[in-house]
Parts: C-alpha cells; structure tokens; sequence
C-alpha cells in the first residue's frame, strides 16, 4: 500500500516550515475527541520539520501511521496511553503537518530523530500500522537497542513476496490503475478509502461518519502533497525477522486483503514470543473503524511489558 513520492498537486498551504518547540495546546479533532494537553514539536531531520505531538511521561510509546493517514489516525490511542506513558505521535514528510522540501531521505533516520528528541537514550514501544509497521521493523532489525517492544497492525515488510489477488480483487485493482492514470484526486481518495478503510471484499461506505470523513482528509492531503522526495534507504529485512527478539503484539483484520492477512500470520510465526490477534469484520485500519478495541488491546499490551519493568 503506498503513495507514489511526488504526486498530486501542490498543497494549498504553503507555509514554511515551523520550529516552535514545545508549543502547548488542548487538541480537539475532526472525531470530536478531546486530548490531553501536548506539546507539539517540529523535530528537523535533513530539509524536513516532522510535526509530532507529545504528552505524559515515562516510557515513550511512538506511533507511526499508515500511508494513507497522519498521526491523527492514532487519536483515541494517543489519549489513553498519554496517561501513563510518554505518548509520541508523527507525521512523516508528505503528510499531515509536516513540512519537507524535496531530497533523498530515510524514514527509518526520520524515525530515530524523533526517538532521539523524545525518548533519548531509552528504548521505545513502537506502534505501527501498514508502512509505519515496516519502519517499525526496520527499526527493530537496525537499532535493536531503541526498540523495547512492537505493536504492529497489518504491517508492511519490505521484500516480502509481491501480493497476488484472487479475480475478484484483481478487478478492483485494475479500477485503481485506471483511476490513478486519471489523475483525478477525488476519485483517487475514494477508491482508496474503498480499499483500505472498507476492505476489498466489503461493501463500499462500509464505513462511515466520522472515521471516514478523518480518512478523506487525512489521505487527500496526502495526495495533495507538495514533492518532498524519495526514501532511498529501504532494505528487504523479510529473510531476518528472526533476528527480532522483542515482545511483539502483531494485529489485523479478516476484511484485509488476502496477502496481508497471510504476512501477519507469517509474522507471527517466524517473530520468536510474538503474540497474533485477528479482528473479525475489520479492514485495514482497525485503530479507525474500532478505536476502543485497538486502545484497549495497545494498552494492555504496553501495561503488561512496563509493568513488569518496575
């Protein structure tokens, strides 16, 4: 699932990036939640100011949010974890509030800025869904000392073996390519809230209210995305998941497509200790279309490991 670098048209705001470390403020969202109070940070990494929200203290808890969203995906979980834990969310370039001018970057050096700025010196909890699930891994594999533990919800991995569709989702996946040569944005968010949000195998607008009208936003920005580069350090880590050691809690949805339900459960398998929960009648997006669950499933899973650290 992904984003191509430099689509879409430019953003409407083009204002310079901002560096007001430690701005405070109550943040209220399009779900209507109320949050506790953060500060919101501009944390530099290369030509790139990443928006992240911070709030609580003790063991940082770091979201990283899938290619279709922002950090405001995380809102509900962000909240209950801000409570006892420094809770840590980011927007990635392209995304979001972040600003980036165009270069070649990493977004796993983006994320270890981010863990330096926030947790310093001690490990993290990593949350993850889809690509943010693969840099979560990556930072696992690559700085295993920043790492205590991962959350990751039907997780990207890079140099898996390419997806293969049954009939029925290769003809919605012809409509996509047909759609994004168009180049017509609107068209372009819808199908992918079609695919993403509902489920290639659910009805369209499975999905609605609130958490749909946060997806279309959060992804037409996206769209919409000034050029801001290309991440030139992404290296194939499938053939090394046994390398992680670290408590790992891996979730999806059985509305997902086919072959990310089958990496899951893959994941699992090859991740020593992993623990493997699937969602019934849950897509690719359950911290979206399930917040109470997925906040309660995080919480107890960072409970349990920070618990038995004191």
């Amino acid at each position: 699932m992904g984003q191509p670098a430099g689509h879409g048209e430019g953003r409407a705001d083009h204002r310079p990036p901002r560096h007001d470390l430690g701005r405070e403020g109550l943040k209220r969202d399009e779900t209507g939640m109320n949050h506790h109070r953060a500060s919101v940070q501009y944390i530099v990494s290369g030509r790139a100011s990443l928006a992240t929200d911070v709030a609580g203290e003790g063991t940082a808890v770091v979201f990283l949010h899938a290619n279709v969203c922002d950090r405001r995906m995380w809102r509900a979980q962000f909240d209950e974890l801000s409570a006892t834990h420094m809770a840590v969310g980011y927007d990635r370039r392209g995304f979001g509030e972040t600003r980036a001018e165009p270069e070649d970057f990493s977004a796993l050096a983006d994320l270890v800025a981010v863990l330096e700025a926030t947790a310093g010196d001690r490990p993290a909890i990593l949350v993850g869904c889809s690509l943010g699930g693969r840099i979560a891994l990556d930072a696992a594999i690559r700085h295993p000392s920043r790492v205590r533990a991962l959350v990751l919800i039907a997780p990207n991995v890079a140099g898996a073996p390419d997806p293969t569709y049954p009939a029925d989702i290769e003809t919605l996946m012809m409509q996509w390519n047909e759609i994004e040569a168009s180049g017509d944005l609107d068209r372009m968010n819808a199908m992918k809230a079609r695919l993403w949000l509902d489920g290639p195998r659910a009805p369209e607008g499975r999905v609605a209210g609130a958490a749909r009208d946060l997806f279309l936003d959060m992804n037409g920005i996206a769209l919409r995305s000034a050029p801001f580069g290309s991440d030139v350090d992404v290296t194939p880590f499938f053939h090394r998941l046994h390398d992680i050691a670290v408590p790992t809690l891996v979730i999806w949805g059985d509305l997902d497509f086919p072959y990310v339900q089958d990496r899951c459960r893959h994941l699992v398998a090859a991740l020593s200790g992993a623990q493997g929960r699937e969602l019934h009648d849950v897509a690719h997006l359950p911290s979206l279309e399930r917040p109470a669950e997925i906040t309660t499933l995080v919480a107890e899973f960072v409970q349990r490991l920070t618990g038995a650290d004191r």
